[in-house]
């Protein structure tokens, strides 16, 4: 695809309450996994740009964290702000609930939304989990109640109906040359991609608390003279309690989470790894925005 013959372009930005599924149907809409995926709320933390190209369009989708409710946390606040920022930046909206259940917090973003009903598609994700689809009508009458842009039920799973949400993203971008180059996935770099991956391992190994105050910073990522990749990463927690627990008893969860990180950074790479993890403390460093900037969020 030449910029020549896109004629259609825009920002999308993804948005919904922790745990409807955003990062599975950004990774889905673009073919690849760009933003990583758990069970844990706020796995997001970040605005993570995913580009899909079709012919005459670029889709340029902005997954942002879960939307919840206020906090004094340093790292909430930021979250709260790169949703905010990412909406007034779009030019269209997905407001994902789940097809089964609209809770509080997404009656609250229905609500939100109301002011831009033009620019707004509501996705009910995860049809893929209904009994029957019959199920599906009684959400989707109420739903159509709003003035909103259009109502796609879809399963981000399985892909069942991600075509004709495509179909009327595309419908609804604005006329315009492309963002970026055709080959590129994301804005995101190797080092951001890796330091994901390193903590969506974490995250699916750790509970309570633990995931919440930890983060992961890659500070090492090149090649050898063999071609073989190092990379270095750093695994920042803001308790020296919680030390222990992610090292486990003889090391052994670290190595079983170097071991899941190394298998797929082989694959984002396309090379052989040599991955080497440590854990260090840095207190409160959620709740600074000085340390927030220097381990990469976006501070806006």
């Amino acid at each position: 695809m030449t910029p020549a013959e896109t004629t259609r372009s825009g920002l999308i930005a993804i948005v919904g309450r922790p745990n409807v599924g955003k990062s599975t149907l950004l990774n889905a809409l673009v073919g690849e996994k760009i933003s990583i995926v758990s069970s844990k709320p706020h796995t997001t933390r970040h605005r993570i740009v995913g580009i899909l190209n079709r012919d005459g369009a670029q889709a340029v989708f902005v997954d942002t964290p879960g939307h919840a409710q206020r906090s004094k946390r340093a790292l909430h606040r930021l979250m709260a702000r790169v949703i905010h920022q990412s909406v007034d930046d779009c030019d269209l909206a997905l407001l994902v609930v789940e097809a089964k259940r609209l809770t509080a917090e997404d009656r609250q973003l229905l609500e939100l939304f109301r002011g831009r009903p033009e620019k707004t598609i509501v996705v009910l994700n995860k049809i893929d989990e209904l009994k029957s689809k019959v199920s599906l009508l009684p959400r989707l009458a109420e739903l159509q109640a709003e003035p909103f842009l259009a109502f796609v039920p879809v399963s981000a799973k399985s892909g069942e109906n991600l075509d004709a949400l495509v179909t009327t993203i595309i419908e609804n971008l604005p006329v315009g040359p492309p963002f970026y180059p055709p080959e590129i996935a994301t804005d995101r770099d190797l080092a951001f991609r890796a330091a994901e991956i390193i903590r969506e391992k974490l995250l699916a190994v750790l509970h309570e608390e633990v995931p919440y105050g930890l983060t992961v910073e890659v500070e090492k990522l090149e090649r050898d003279a063999e071609g073989r990749w190092l990379v270095h990463g750093l695994i920042w927690l803001e308790r020296e309690s919680h030390k222990p627990i992610v090292i486990g008893k003889q090391g052994r969860l670290l190595k079983e989470i170097g071991r899941e990180a190394r298998l797929e950074l082989k694959g984002l790479l396309a090379g052989r790894v040599h991955l080497e993890l440590w854990v260090k403390v840095r207190e409160h460093w959620s709740d600074s925005e000085r340390e927030l900037k220097r381990l990469g969020f976006d501070t806006l």
